[in-house]
């Protein structure tokens, strides 16, 4: 039996991966579909579909699903679930119009120009890009790199579920560290660990993300090195470059037995505080029961203050937990961690 937090929402992981025959079936049934065509932070989020990081979503948000996520943290359609951050399909009105709801639609990835998945449209609707922009990163400003994305979208969002076929060149790209949820949870079981503290990385390892890490070790079984290695926005330090310089810094400093190096394939979208909230919620995924929120976390320019992310764990709306007695408590400090309820 597992001693892990279980998956957000208190079941277990939900992958929307195919793999073998029904890939197979998949793929050549997608060769009949129209094509939907995914940026690049879509084709992420789908990819942590795929995998069950998303876990417990069955695909894209619909307009109900939307709007609370922006406003209440809250997804009626998964019983009042907390999600900080929606996770959307959009399209222009051209494309969205030739769609019938219950078809079916192939998702194809514009930049590597490859199939990634299937969904059955359940519903199409128009949203204000303005409000969103708003709730989710506190500022419409398009010189932020999340609201650049958001106004650049589509102005239909297409939901429904999805099959999921292909992890992109992340699984070829990082070998030595990209895993699935389940994967590491095998791991962390392996070494017995109940109690695991994410620090999620998006640049090299400096000083107090290690002193950080190395307080977790003191108070956590384990601490899961966990970097994204999806897109970032440019200026930024390659994935590449970063996973070697921070392995080098892990191989030498710390204690092999108490750490483990990780990748995921999610887009940074900068949001600051609701990032910070969506960090938590998919590292649940992965079995972490703590994350290490910093300062700044998940920030960009001066948008947010230096612990807004740290606060924001004490400050979501209170309200039942579908299958959990209640949300993470936080401390707004430096080194503050957020908690799931054993």
């Amino acid at each position: 039996m597992s001693h892990l937090v279980p998956a957000h929402g208190g079941g277990s992981l939900k992958p929307l991966l195919l793999e073998g025959e029904a890939r197979a079936e998949e793929v050549r049934k997608a060769a009949r579909l129209k094509r939907v065509p995914m940026t690049s932070r879509e084709t992420s989020d789908l990819i942590m579909l795929g995998i069950g990081a998303f876990t417990p979503l069955p695909g894209f948000m619909g307009q109900d699903d939307w709007k609370s996520c922006c406003d209440e943290y809250r997804l009626p359609a998964q019983g009042g679930l907390f999600w900080p951050i929606p996770i959307t399909l959009s399209a222009e009105p051209s494309l969205a119009g030739s769609i019938a709801i219950g078809e079916d639609v192939a998702l194809w990835d514009t930049e590597t120009d490859a199939l990634m998945g299937t969904m059955t449209l359940e519903e199409k609707y128009g949203i204000d890009k303005d409000h969103e922009c708003r709730q989710v990163f506190r500022t419409a400003d398009a010189k932020h790199p999340g609201v650049e994305k958001v106004l650049a979208q589509g102005a239909v969002n297409l939901a429904g579920p999805v099959k999921v076929l292909s992890e992109s060149y992340y699984p070829e790209m990082f070998p030595s560290i990209y895993q699935r949820p389940d994967e590491a949870r095998r791991i962390f079981e392996e070494r017995g660990w109940s109690t695991v503290a994410a620090l999620q990385l998006r640049n090299p390892m400096h000083g107090s993300h290690a002193y950080l890490a190395w307080v977790a070790i003191e108070v956590c079984d384990g601490v899961y090195v966990h970097q994204l290695v999806g897109k970032l926005k440019p200026g930024d330090i390659p994935a590449e470059v970063r996973v070697r310089a921070i392995d080098a810094l892990v191989s030498k400093y710390f204690r092999k037995e108490r750490v483990v190096q990780g990748g995921y394939p999610m887009e940074m979208r900068y949001a600051g505080p609701r990032e910070a909230l969506l960090h938590a919620v998919f590292r649940q995924n992965y079995g972490c029961s703590h994350l290490i929120v910093g300062r700044d976390h998940a920030g960009v320019g001066n948008y947010y203050g230096p612990f807004d992310a740290q606060r924001i764990f004490a400050e979501v709306p209170a309200a039942p937990w579908p299958c959990s007695p209640s949300p993470w408590t936080g401390r707004s400090t430096a080194t503050s961690a957020a908690r799931w309820p054993r």
